[in-house]
């Protein structure tokens, strides 16, 4: 496959975090909080990281259940399961 029928190697990677918006919701929670310059962008990757876990956990207790949706109960039972793996 030609280089030309490609994608071009110079297209800018849209943002996917609105920065703006982030480092606002800290500054108003947390004013005292120092952050380096892409310490909001390592939080949110850590929050999707965080949700990205939960729906797995709730697919696998849904599975169990012979269930085809995922119910409240089986994402409370995966957040208590992931908070007690992520706390060490």
């Amino acid at each position: 496959m030609a280089l030309s029928s490609t994608v071009s190697q110079r297209k800018q990677i849209k943002r996917k975090a609105p920065r703006g918006f982030l480092k606002r919701v800290f500054k108003r929670q947390k004013p005292h909080l120092r952050l380096e310059t892409r310490g909001d962008v390592l939080i949110h990757l850590n929050c999707l990281l965080f949700i990205h876990r939960l729906a797995e956990e709730a697919r696998i207790n849904a599975c169990e259940d012979k269930c085809g949706i995922i119910k409240k109960d089986h994402v409370l039972a995966a957040a208590k399961v992931i908070l007690k793996k992520s706390r060490g």
